[in-house]
């Protein structure tokens, strides 16, 4: 017994009652897509969600189970229903049987041939029982060969009937609107099908061959030429294939003679030299595209034969015991034809392929024989004349029209408008020049050199640039390879050596001093000891003068006293770092002079208070001349 789940009674008839509080009446979802495919599937729950109670097995299973019970409670077990029908043109689709067959075709006007056998396939399509009849394409046939017979139905007798698959067998023929034809054998697919519905199949038959079909598969007659040698098969057999060898011709022992190339080509067709000149761009020679025309070459000739006439007859035989072959042929040997002697170095891989096939020679490697270039000849330059600088001088004698020398462009971005100063005095065996002091500049970007003598008044010589921007070659240097001086040459106590002259490097400025501390691995250990040195006797208490060299420097001590005193009075100026720049910029060849005009122009531009009574004087003091001021000593009024 099952209980009706709401009310607790058995599910029988008239004890089942409606659920009066349900309000939910849709039906489940059976219908459902996979893969792009409808998918049914069957409830579990009625209407409104109510759980079935029936059996959930498909029904497949049911109809299994109803036919495995023999006999039921009320009345007959159910017989199975039938099978699904499946049309022809379903089960059969593209499903053909093929067999092999032939027919004989009379040939009434030919004398080769009385009859002519057509092979041909027979396709009989097993979805509407109809047949095809096709004959392979034979190319140049002469017949309109392909579809015979196209598909259709076709009857077998006069009362209407259709051929059936049921009537076609092996070994038997067939009539198909007035031929007939054997059907001889069928595909494997045939003769399982026709098999399989108990059909007995005859044994296969070999398939006629057309008799004219075979006569024509027959060799042609092969002649035999009596001669030993024909030249009709030498030249059918071996037209169009040349020997191609590269040779030279060295005639550099004769006067005016030189090395040429040549391409010697043989012919194997009648065994022919033809010899063809190579030319090069600009060789100065006529444009002749060969040496030797095409002929055959004596290599032995007849002892009576040797005062013939050449130039005017053509040679024969009788004149010839030898003639040149292709054995004759080899690279890496020499060769003479018609008194030149010609050096084979290489061919093309067709000539090589030959050599190897017919003669069994393998090994034919090219020779190298490329000319050797001469080692280059050192160039070797003129004596230096001492006039500008050397790479400018080397520059006439490695073009027609010289070129500036290169520049090291970063170099110069870098180090542009840095310069470095020196305080020199010259040494010279002369007493005049003991007292002179020189402005040495360096300028980093071109590491040239600059002198300047700052005039000094009543010394009897004249200032001013002492030499002009140049490079300077360091002493005992080559002419090849010239050393100039660089900037680790500088330092106090270092002896210049200027075309010459020699200078005692003194002093430097304070730029000079940071560029040495910035830059200490490029200086050696004399060189920062030396600065060491001087800026330890700067730094040192200044021992008191005696009245002898008060007398003898007076104005020394003046403009020593009137910075010291303009120093305490301005030591707040908050442009005075820049000053020395700005002199510097206008200061084009570094002399440490500049004229009145551009002075007080930056002067003014950094509001120095050149009004005052103490400026005055200073500047006073820094004159020299009318026009010239020395701004080194103006602007240590400025510094610390």
């Amino acid at each position: 017994m099952v209980s009706n789940p709401v009310h607790g009674l058995p599910f029988l008839p008239g004890t089942s009652f409606k659920d009066l509080t349900k309000t939910a009446f849709h039906r489940s979802q059976t219908l459902g897509y996979r893969n792009g495919y409808a998918v049914v599937q069957r409830p579990t729950v009625g209407i409104g969600g109510d759980r079935l109670q029936v059996n959930q097995l498909s029904q497949a299973d049911l109809d299994e189970l109803a036919s495995k019970i023999p006999i039921l409670t009320y009345g007959q077990a159910r017989q199975a229903p039938p099978a699904a029908f499946v049309p022809a043109h379903v089960a059969f689709d593209k499903k053909v049987l093929k067999f092999d067959a032939y027919f004989q075709e009379d040939v009434p006007m030919s004398i080769e041939e009385h009859y002519r056998i057509r092979q041909v396939h027979i396709y009989y399509y097993l979805e509407d029982d109809s047949m095809s009849v096709i004959e392979p394409v034979v190319e140049n046939s002469g017949i309109p060969q392909g579809k015979l017979i196209k598909r259709q139905r076709l009857s077998k007798n006069d009362r209407g009937d259709h051929y059936h698959w049921k009537d076609l067998n092996r070994g038997i023929n067939i009539t198909i609107y007035g031929k007939t034809f054997r059907i001889v054998d069928c595909d494997k697919f045939t003769q399982v099908f026709l098999e399989s519905q108990g059909i007995e199949l005859n044994p296969p038959e070999k398939m006629a061959l057309d008799p004219y079909t075979e006569l024509r598969k027959q060799p042609l007659r092969k002649y035999v030429t009596p001669t030993d040698f024909d030249q009709l098969k030498q030249f059918l057999t071996f037209d169009k294939q040349v020997l191609r060898f590269y040779a030279i011709w060295d005639d550099t022992d004769s006067m005016f003679g030189e090395c040429r190339t040549y391409i010697i080509h043989y012919y194997l067709m009648d065994d022919t030299v033809e010899i063809r000149e190579v030319h090069e761009r600009n060789d100065g020679r006529d444009p002749f595209p060969l040496l030797m025309n095409r002929q055959r070459m004596p290599k032995v000739l007849v002892e009576n034969a040797k005062n013939f006439p050449r130039c005017v007859l053509e040679i024969s035989d009788k004149e010839v015991l030898e003639w040149y072959t292709a054995k004759d042929f080899i690279v890496g040997k020499p060769l003479t034809i018609l008194g030149r002697t010609f050096f084979i170095y290489d061919c093309d891989p067709f000539t090589r392929q030959y050599y190897q096939e017919k003669f069994g020679i393998s090994d034919l490697p090219r020779i190298d024989m490329s000319k050797k270039e001469p080692p280059p000849m050192k160039q070797e330059l003129p004596p230096y004349n001492g006039f500008g600088l050397i790479e400018d001088s080397a520059q006439n004698c490695f073009a027609l029209i010289p070129k500036a020398p290169q520049k090291d462009v970063i170099k110069m971005l870098m180090n542009e408008n840095k310069v470095l100063r020196y305080l020199a005095t010259l040494e010279s065996p002369f007493p005049e020049d003991k007292g002179r002091r020189f402005v040495l500049s360096y300028f980093l970007a071109t590491d040239m050199i600059s002198i300047f003598e700052p005039p000094v008044r009543n010394s009897g010589i004249i200032g001013g640039k002492y030499l002009g921007r140049t490079k300077v070659v360091k002493p005992g240097s080559s002419v090849e390879n010239p050393v100039y001086y660089g900037p680790s040459d500088f330092f106090i106590g270092a002896v210049i050596e200027v075309f010459g002259h020699r200078f005692v490097i003194l002093d430097t400025d304070d730029y000079v001093l940071k560029y040495m501390e910035s830059n200490a691995a490029q200086y050696s250990p004399e060189a920062l000891l030396s600065i060491q040195n001087h800026i330890r006797k700067q730094e040192a208490p200044a021992p008191e003068l005696d009245g002898q060299q008060a007398e003898e420097d007076p104005g020394v001590r003046d403009l020593e006293a009137l910075i010291d005193t303009i120093q305490k009075q301005l030591k707040d100026c908050p442009c005075r770092d820049n000053i020395r720049e700005a002199f510097q910029i206008y200061d084009k060849e570094a002399s440490g002079y500049v004229d009145r005009e551009t002075f007080f122009k930056i002067c003014g531009s950094y509001q120095l208070p050149v009004d005052d009574s103490l400026i005055k004087e200073l500047i006073r003091m820094c004159s020299h001349g009318e026009d010239k001021i020395d701004y080194y000593n103006f602007i240590r009024a400025f510094s610390n």
